[in-house]
């Protein structure tokens, strides 16, 4: 199968009025994939039970949150990982940045090498 991509016009980032627009290739989602679905894939390949797989998920997902929020980095294998990153205001001095100064946080995922090479193989087909 092939990545499904559109293409949108854009103009450039931080110029007024969006100065010369250009086009672009953008990826189209063309479905999505729930825990039923995954469950039941995995159910398939494997002995595990639903509920098992089901419980398992949810077990992780609650135990991912929690190591986050310690500020540890959580590393799934061949998955990749996942790390929180925060965006804070800039300050005159170092004094001046405190917690007060953090506007956000986001969770930063980084493939591992499997999703890497997979990403390298993609192919594309225009809408």
């Amino acid at each position: 199968m092939a990545i499904k991509f559109k293409v949108i016009e854009k103009g450039q980032p931080g110029v007024a009025g969006g100065g010369v627009k250009k086009y672009y290739a953008s990826a189209n989602v063309t479905g999505e994939k729930t825990l039923a679905g995954l469950t039941r894939d995995i159910e398939r390949m494997s002995t595990v039970s639903g509920a098992d797989i089901r419980a398992v998920v949810y077990a992780l997902v609650d135990v991912m949150q929690s190591s986050l929020a310690d500020g540890q980095a959580v590393r799934l294998g061949e998955l990749g990982s996942l790390r929180i990153n925060i965006s804070s205001e800039g300050k005159d001095t170092e004094k001046e940045v405190t917690a007060d100064a953090i506007k956000s946080a986001k969770v930063i995922f980084t493939p591992g090498v499997d999703l890497k090479k997979m990403l390298a193989n993609l192919k594309y087909e225009k809408m």
